[in-house]
């Protein structure tokens, strides 16, 4: 692997539709933002030939623009398919934003792919949300490989870089973590800099020269080879550590020369089996340049080291009503199971969708049943409907090619299809499945917004339903209790992008107000009212007076009403409308507009008139007691309370307690968990708590994360429930 002479890209490097999984590859591209992942795709789409330079695609004898990463990635905060065709295989390059707000098209990509290639800066080295996605991969076994980018940079230093890959990727095996190259240094400048010119293949010892453009192989000079024998000694043993064949260490040990074919062969292996991650360099290709450096490596590795779609494991798949269902691992001949796993809208064909292919074959013009659950709470609709399919594509630039099919293991994008969301599965319409969904983060900044004018207001729930359709990772909450419109995000920059799509896609303008936590008001102690409606101003006259006294109930009891009403003083009939008056004074408040809660009312007394009583007299009588009650008693404002868990780097546990607690937060307990960190469990009021998503990653340097869940409503502090009842006043 890495190793091949003469490896040529596939012809004119155009994805076509794949006839087979063991010719497809599915992977992934990594890292934060600024690491070089966009650069990157479009270099090996150059070397692939699927470009004739940087930036331009060679289209049918035309040349049009290429600006596929750019463009549709919209600043790098979307998932983007490149599939290029390289020896044989087509190779499904999926690109993932490097912003901690975008992790749902990262979780994606994931989903999608078979492999994963971290993409890691050599001037700024490993942050903490990279460490947190080589966990996710190898929570599930997923083949991994490193490449080392900005190798121009003065600061670049490989040695050192691979180093810290191996302490941050390598906890349980810093031996499995190793390079398979060395970078190959040019003249000094006058700078004192080296640019970095080609590579040295450390297992056939052979050197591949980029520096003209092209690469070209050839012997390494005698003073070369000392450089690399100890690097080459290491990566051998690691190699051998990691083969099925258990004599192969011995007879190593013992001396014997083990030929580069068999260590190639286990090298490809242990990669495809997630036990050892190459660490590789890359640059992108100079001006006139046909190559970038270590872009031909790269594709020899995915192609040769990265494992089919033939070898993941079925999906977990079941009926829409939750019975279990076989299915074949990768099968173009079985049964329909494919996944949508994005959703986008173009304004010129509407919605459409990436899909994932894991059993059976797709095609054009079928019907297919759509099967979507468990995602309610976040504003979308269960689907259980059919829907046919449209075009099936693949991305080329700005263009999409039309595909004949679309194969188990393949990637293809399909047009119109309305209903299916990111998430959904798609199956045959005679026999419906659903696949297991796979994890989507939590959304914990809330966006209060409202239509900015009557015009944006008739559009503005199709634009929201269309916004949450493309976007798991987004729910949509229209909150009864303080009548908002909330969108919760990933962060500020996932909030910003969700306004500009509702805008410029929908053309809905919207205001961003102020998010409101949902405050409830009980009474302190004992109280009692006295509600008297009598009006006689000719014709029928209104008569009603009733006496109630309040008190307190433990939380959670909602608003209890008792009746002890002797001898008839309220008719029997009228007692309900007492109760009545009561609950609708209670839903708006005694105190400062705020659903009164947990309070125990009781009718002990009253009046009637035989002709001027009446259901709507008594109501109002009802909810006048219950404000004089309120009026002569203490009302405590009571705050939502937030059980928040923090997974935190034991190096930020400190800060991370201190900022709780200055949030008015109680730490309730602290508890190891591995890799060096804690999790930390906290009581926090809501309102404490709004833009905790962003702060905590600002806090943390993004390698925290946090989970709340609501726990109960508590009295407010008497001088911030002073200042929320200013407030109410004021408006």
């Amino acid at each position: 692997m890495g190793d091949k002479a003469n490896a040529h890209p596939g012809a004119a490097g155009r994805a076509t539709a794949a006839d087979h999984p063991a010719s497809v590859r599915n992977v992934v591209l990594v890292g934060h933002s600024g690491s070089g992942k966009t650069t990157l795709v479009e270099a090996l789409a150059l070397t692939a030939g699927a470009v004739n330079r940087a930036g331009r695609v060679e289209d049918g004898g035309t040349v049009s623009d290429y600006d596929e990463i750019e463009h549709r990635q919209q600043r790098s905060v979307q998932l983007s398919l490149v599939p290029v065709e390289w020896d044989g295989y087509k190779i499904n390059i999926l690109d993932t934003p490097g912003y901690a707000d975008f992790v749902g098209e990262l979780r994606a990509g994931l989903r999608a792919a078979d492999a994963a290639l971290f993409v890691v800066s050599a001037s700024d080295g490993v942050d903490g949300s990279t460490r947190m996605v080589w966990e996710e991969c190898a929570a599930v076994g997923m083949p991994r490989a490193i490449v080392v980018t900005h190798l121009e940079s003065a600061r670049a230093d490989f040695e050192e870089m691979t180093r810290i890959c191996a302490e941050a990727f390598g906890a349980d095996d810093p031996d499995a973590v190793l390079p398979l190259y060395l970078p190959l240094r040019g003249a000094e400048a006058p700078d004192g800099h080296a640019p970095v010119t080609g590579l040295i293949g450390l297992l056939s010892q052979r050197l591949f020269d980029y520096a003209s453009g092209e690469r070209k192989e050839a012997e390494p000079g005698p003073e070369q080879l000392p450089l690399i024998e100890e690097a080459r000694n290491r990566l051998i043993e690691g190699i051998i550590a990691e083969s099925e064949d258990e004599t192969l260490m011995d007879r190593y040990l013992g001396g014997e020369e083990i030929d580069l074919k068999t260590l190639v062969e286990d090298l490809e292996r242990a990669v495809a089996r997630g036990t050892f991650f190459p660490v590789l360099a890359a640059a992108p290709a100079a001006d006139g340049a046909r190559q970038g450096l270590g872009t031909v490596e790269l594709l020899e590795l995915v192609t040769g080291g990265f494992p089919t779609p033939l070898e993941r494991a079925a999906p977990v798949v079941t009926t829409p009503d939750g019975a279990a269902r076989e299915v074949s691992a990768c099968d173009p001949t079985g049964p329909l199971v494919a996944e949508v796993v994005k959703t986008a809208s173009d304004p010129y064909v509407g919605r459409v969708s990436l899909v994932r292919v894991f059993s059976g074959t797709l095609r054009p013009d079928e019907t297919v049943h759509v099967s979507g659950h468990g995602l309610s709470d976040r504003g979308h609709e269960d689907h259980d409907v059919d829907e046919r399919i449209g075009a099936l594509s693949t991305p080329f630039g700005k263009q999409q090619r039309v595909l004949s099919h679309c194969i188990a293991g393949d990637l293809a994008c399909v047009a119109k299809l309305n209903r299916a969301e990111t998430g959904d599965t798609l199956s045959a319409k005679e026999h419906p499945l659903l696949m297991e969904p796979w994890q989507m983060p939590d959304p914990l900044l809330p966006l209060a917004i409202q239509a900015h004018s009557k015009a944006d207001e008739d559009k503005l729930s199709q634009g929201l339903a269309r916004l949450v359709a493309e976007d798991p990772t987004m729910r949509l909450e229209q909150n009864q209790n303080t009548h908002q419109v909330v969108l919760w995000c990933l962060g500020e920059a996932h909030a910003d992008v969700a306004l500009e799509r509702l805008r410029s896609r929908y053309g809905v303008q919207v205001d961003v107000v102020p998010h409101k936590v949902s405050l409830r008001e009980t009474f302190a102690g004992r109280s009692g009212g006295r509600g008297r409606h009598v009006k006689q101003s000719g014709g029928h006259g209104q008569y009603a007076i009733c006496e109630i006294e309040v008190e307190p109930l433990p939380n959670g009891s909602g608003i209890e009403f008792v009746d002890k009403v002797v001898g008839g003083a309220v008719p029997r009939q009228f007692i309900p409308s007492v109760e009545k008056g009561v609950r609708a004074q209670a839903a708006k408040g005694v105190a400062a507009g705020y659903p009164l809660i947990d309070v125990r009312v009781t009718l002990l007394d009253g009046k009637a008139h035989s002709v001027d009583s009446s259901d709507a007299a008594f109501q109002t009588a009802g909810a006048l007691a219950l404000r004089e009650a309120a009026a002569d008693a203490k009302i405590h404002l009571l705050e939502p309370v937030a059980e928040v868990t923090v997974l935190v780097g034991d190096d930020y546990v400190g800060p991370v307690m201190s900022d709780l607690s200055g949030r008015r937060g109680r730490v309730v307990g602290t508890e190891q968990a591995g890799g060096g960190r804690t999790l930390v469990r906290a009581e926090v009021p809501e309102i404490e708590i709004g833009r905790y998503a962003v702060d905590l990653r600002s806090l943390s340097h993004g390698t925290a994360r946090f989970n709340r869940s609501y726990a109960r409503h508590e009295p407010m502090p008497p001088q911030v429930a002073e200042r929320i009842r200013e407030q109410a006043r004021d408006t």
